[in-house]
């Protein structure tokens, strides 16, 4: 990684640069960020023959057929990661999920696995009651290859080790057990290990499937699951939450270091803190007070930020009046006497309760409010807990979306996270830096590289980047084409194009691409590879002109290797968010072992 620029960067903060979500109703970040904007529940409500339980249990009068359902829980790509159908199929959803998510992370941030030399870091969190749900490997009298090969692909212990393996990296991996809190825990570590400078790059995140898939759930008075189906946090009708599923993974790199690397940078954590009730909980597992208040104050003392520049708080939220009096009670004695106003809301009023994942909901919903400057509304809250107390406190329930103005001049957030069995977790997320200012985009000819294992899957890559950039007017060539030839793996399927402007490349990109512009390998044009000047690394282009950059075009998609990071240097490209690689998911489900 590039040394640390000149600009002083507090040495304790990390940047978001990539992010991967997958939850109920949304497939994509941008998708999910949109539901909430709008307000959309994602929570559904099942007919009695889409679930399969005890007959019993689904005519139990308080059996609820709601949850919050993850299309594609059972399906899974393994070709991208050399996996094959019967390692695919005992591997756990949790773990075919998680390892998508950690690879569509790295994309969004414009890293190609391949490219990386430092050491990176996965550190994740899973719910190990679903690897006993999707059936235990037999008690084997003789462990051999096979059976160790089986178990280290379904154990919930080695999801990022998995992950890690299977992206072709080298570093940390860490999977931490701490129920509801897991997400949290695992950007706490992660973050922990790149400060202390033991990684270069960190990937955290959390994975829940709630098996079986779709089911209800079984309300009882005074629990944490909701009678109806809905979640209504700080509503006086609340009766808890839906369950829920998904998959959530941040992208971190040490604040200094991305602003160096000209890393496209979502937001800031500022800081991060963990604890446990132990013994001082008033029940086990429920939220104690002091403790979660001491978390909270704790995550804002180690990254320097006083509350009164914290003006949007993601609360826990269950939805249960219970323990959303005790939540808010504790964040006011963390944020203390205060004049200024902060925003409170919870995800779970949109998708349910994610289990290890719920925090992550959380830290993405935040991060993305961060980003686009807006607060999002917290749904199903039409008459306020009249025992919580907020007109004596700073918070104020974000009832509608609304532009981010915040009183103090910058945008913070706190996201809180609670587990069962005391474990309480905070994280104290920033905006952006403001970008630098950069001169315009020079004229001239670039080259555009995309791939794929299949033609099908390269004509929808092609597709996708062309909707990307007919719908984001803002981004420049440079950017993108510094992101697509540096931060994707090269694929056997191949295209190129050399072209002058976003509109020539949108063309490009369209199935009726003119001649001239483009060239793939399933018609690529001979090249005279000895003419070409190599360096170690590959193919360095002659020149930046356009006959110079097609001739490298045509080499690259016959399988050549082009040394991308030659073609721009000297350059001030950034790298920006584009379409990630379009998994071609198949369905898996263990059979027989």
């Amino acid at each position: 990684m590039s040394d640390s620029p000149e600009q002083d960067y507090d040495p304790g903060d990390v940047a978001v640069i990539g992010i991967s979500c997958r939850a109920p109703g949304a497939r994509t970040k941008e998708q999910f960020w949109d539901n909430l904007v709008h307000g959309r529940e994602s929570v559904t409500f099942l007919a009695k023959d889409e679930i399969t339980v005890d007959e019993t249990l689904i005519n139990n009068p308080y059996y609820v057929r709601a949850c919050g359902t993850l299309d594609g829980y059972d399906a899974f790509d393994p070709s991208v990661f050399g996996i094959s159908d019967r390692m695919a199929a005992v591997m756990t959803p949790e773990n075919r999920l998680f390892v998508e998510s950690a690879w569509e992370a790295l994309e969004d941030g414009g890293y190609d696995p391949d490219r990386i030399t430092g050491e990176v870091g996965i550190y994740g969190a899973n719910n190990p009651q679903t690897a006993a749900l999707y059936s235990s490997p037999p008690d084997r009298v003789s462990v051999g290859p096979e059976a160790i090969e089986h178990g280290l692909a379904w154990s919930p212990d080695t999801m990022t080790s998995n992950a890690l393996y299977y992206i072709g990296l080298t570093g940390e991996a860490v999977t931490v057990t701490t129920a509801c809190a897991g997400f949290h825990y695992a950007v706490h570590l992660a973050c922990q290990s790149l400060l202390l400078g033991q990684t270069d790059l960190a990937i955290a995140g959390g994975a829940m499937v709630r098996l079986p898939q779709p089911r209800g759930h079984l309300w009882e008075e005074g629990r944490i699951l909701s009678r109806d189906g809905h979640c209504r946090p700080f509503d006086a009708g609340g009766t808890g939450a839906a369950l829920s599923s998904g998959v959530a993974t941040l992208l971190l790199k040490p604040l200094a270091e991305a602003v160096a690397d000209r890393d496209h940078i979502y937001a800031v954590i500022k800081g991060s803190a963990i604890n446990n009730n132990g013994v001082s909980a008033m029940a086990y597992g429920l939220a104690q007070p002091e403790r979660l208040s001491a978390c909270i104050a704790g995550a804002m003392q180690v990254g320097g930020v006083t509350p009164e520049t914290v003006s949007m708080y993601e609360a826990n939220g269950l939805g249960l009046p219970m323990t959303d009096q005790l939540e808010v009670h504790a964040v006011s004695m963390a944020f203390g006497k205060q004049t200024g106003t902060c925003s409170i809301g919870s995800v779970k009023s949109n998708v349910g309760h994610g289990g290890v994942v719920a925090g992550g909901f959380g830290a993405v919903k935040a991060t993305l409010a961060l980003y686009h400057r807006t607060l999002a509304p917290t749904i199903n809250l039409t008459d306020v807990d009249p025992d919580i107390d907020f007109p004596s406190t700073p918070f104020v329930p974000q009832l509608e979306a609304a532009d981010w103005e915040p009183e103090a001049g910058i945008r913070r957030a706190g996201i809180t996270a609670i587990g069962g069995g005391g474990y309480n977790a905070h994280l104290v997320l920033e905006e952006p830096p403001a970008p630098a200012e950069r001169a315009p985009e020079t004229a001239g000819p670039r080259l555009a590289t995309l791939s794929a294992l299949d033609d099908e899957a390269l004509a929808d890559r092609r597709a996708r980047l062309r909707d990307w950039l007919v719908a984001n007017p803002e981004l420049r060539l440079d950017d993108v084409c510094f992101s697509l030839n540096l931060g994707r793996r090269a694929m056997e399927r191949r295209w190129a194009a050399v072209v002058r402007s976003r509109e020539e490349l949108i063309e490009a990109l369209s199935a009726d691409a003119p001649r001239g512009l483009v060239t793939t390998t399933a018609a690529a044009p001979r090249v005279d590879e000895d003419s070409l000047r190599h360096d170690d690394r590959g193919i360095v282009p002659s020149g930046q002109d356009a006959p110079a950059l097609f001739d490298v075009a045509a080499a690259w998609v016959t399988g050549r290797r082009v040394d991308f990071d030659a073609l721009h240097r000297g350059e001030s490209s950034h790298r920006v968010p584009l379409p990630t690689y379009p998994f071609r998911p198949r369905r898996f489900w263990r059979t027989n072992w």
